[in-house]
């Protein structure tokens, strides 16, 4: 059995709620009704996308978040826009990003890292760390504002999330399959 995984930052309620207001005033440009918004209940800072994984990889997975990310300490990730971003050519979102950070570039790094370590090769290309408002065929006729939402926006990342993504009727079901807890940044 294969199932479709990302890992993951779990973002705070309040910088979940102030996430929720801008998408619902970036609602009016999708005149089309062409975005399919996410449920804010959703929202989380996707760290690497796995794809199809397999249950065992899974446990492989855990084993080796466990051991590679317990000497990471927790981080402020930092969310200072939204953006246009096109994943890949059939996909293009409306998504939250952060701005550049060391420790989040490192922890992205170390992450896609150990994935490949299981045998598991993540579809880098330019992803870029993100929170998903909103998914769209990249063929899409959304009406770009004239000045996208400027954040300032600040999470404290504490812990790695794996999730399993389920295409649903109303959009993706993520359930959590583990989380590894990172080290207090006090």
């Amino acid at each position: 059995m294969r199932i479709r995984t990302f890992f993951a930052l779990r973002l705070n309620d309040k910088v979940v709620r102030q996430l929720a207001d801008c998408a619902d005033g970036m609602c009016g440009h999708d005149r089309q009704l062409e975005v399919d918004w996410v449920d804010s209940d959703a929202y989380h800072l996707t760290l690497c996308f796995l794809g199809d994984t397999t249950l065992e990889q899974v446990d492989q997975l855990e084993d080796e978040a466990k051991r590679a990310l317990s000497d990471e300490f927790s981080l402020q990730v930092h969310l200072d826009r939204i953006r246009y971003y096109q994943v890949n050519p059939e996909l293009a979102l409306i998504a939250a990003l952060p701005s550049a950070n060391e420790e989040l570039v490192a922890l992205q790094q170390h992450v896609a890292d150990m994935v490949e370590r299981v045998g598991i090769k993540p579809d880098a290309g330019d992803f870029k760390p993100h929170i998903t408002l909103g998914r769209m065929p990249a063929d899409n006729r959304f009406e770009h504002p004239c000045c996208w939402p400027e954040l300032d926006l600040f999470s404290l990342a504490d812990s790695v999330v794996l999730f399993q993504s389920k295409r649903g009727e109303h959009g993706s079901v993520y359930t959590p399959l583990f989380e590894v807890e990172l080290q207090d940044l006090a």
